[in-house]
């Protein structure tokens, strides 16, 4: 098989293992997010993540803990495959020959480039996602929009297109979508080198064992939330807004318009679930990744 071949197999098997390990945490995550701010006096719908978790599972069982999961699953093999395939060529363009290991700021280079490409796929994955998961949290909202109930991901997609701007709706949010996966992947991909290279006293990291691996990884995805949270709160926020009657114009007037209603903090809802998810499903995404890799040859 072909390096091509072998990152796009590799990339697929480690999707898969982070899609099902970080699901759960995920859809907790974006309902903090997304939940109207509380009117004064009044308390806000969740409390904190685990009241969250109850009031899920409680008004819709474990399966709710798990919806919106039938649009990243359909494209995790596109996802990761883009990922992970155009990391390993642009690794190739920055190797000064065949085999030989790249340094930690050539990794973030290339975590960079990486993360532009999967932007255009990420973002109506995401928005699909994020509508799914959202739905019980805006429930009490007075706009007519935001009560539009959605059938599944099939059906959010054909809302957008019909209702929403066509093919453009899908994309909405993309700004804030390339301001997150950009940055996130820079830090992931160079926090996991650096980590690995620790692991192993020097470059060559060919020898690490599992455990080196899934605590490299799972630290390496701590290290994309930590350094984009707030970009992913503004695309969270952007991607459920009512077309018709938004609250924002745009990221930069979302950001100010958090932090003027609910300071900084705002800026970070739903940030627990997100680091709580980042460690043990980046921890089997790069294991799998790893795995497969490496028993492909």
């Amino acid at each position: 098989m072909g390096d091509v071949a072998k990152d796009l197999a590799s990339g697929t098997v480690g999707g898969a293992a982070q899609l099902i390990v970080g699901h759960p945490f995920d859809t907790i995550k974006v309902k903090l997010q997304s939940q109207p701010a509380p009117l004064p006096g009044q308390p806000p719908k969740y409390a904190g993540a685990m009241d969250a978790v109850r009031q899920t599972l409680a008004a819709e069982g474990p399966r709710g803990l798990y919806k919106g999961m039938g649009a990243p699953l359909a494209t995790v093999a596109a996802f990761n495959a883009v990922l992970f395939s155009v990391r390993g060529q642009m690794e190739a363009l920055l190797r000064s020959q065949p085999g030989a290991p790249l340094t930690v700021n050539q990794q973030i280079v290339c975590g960079a480039g990486a993360g532009v490409a999967v932007s255009f796929l990420a973002c109506p994955t995401e928005l699909i996602k994020c509508r799914l998961q959202a739905q019980s949290a805006l429930a009490g909202s007075t706009s007519a929009s935001l009560a539009v109930k959605y059938g599944g991901p099939m059906d959010v997609a054909r809302h957008v297109l019909r209702s929403e701007g066509g093919v453009r709706g899908l994309f909405k949010g993309l700004v804030p979508t390339m301001a997150r996966e950009v940055p996130g992947n820079a830090a992931m991909f160079g926090v996991y080198e650096a980590l690995k290279q620790f692991f192993a006293g020097g470059q060559d990291t060919s020898k690490l064992g599992r455990g080196s691996l899934i605590v490299a990884g799972g630290l390496a995805g701590a290290s994309f939330w930590f350094s984009v949270y707030p970009t992913d709160v503004v695309k969270s926020v952007i991607q459920v807004d009512d077309y018709k009657n938004p609250k924002f114009s745009g990221s930069v007037n979302a950001f100010r318009k958090i932090l003027a209603s609910e300071g900084v903090k705002g800026l970070y809802k739903g940030f627990g679930p997100a680091m709580a998810r980042s460690v043990p499903a980046n921890a089997a995404c790069f294991l799998a990744y790893e795995v497969t890799r490496s028993s492909l040859g």
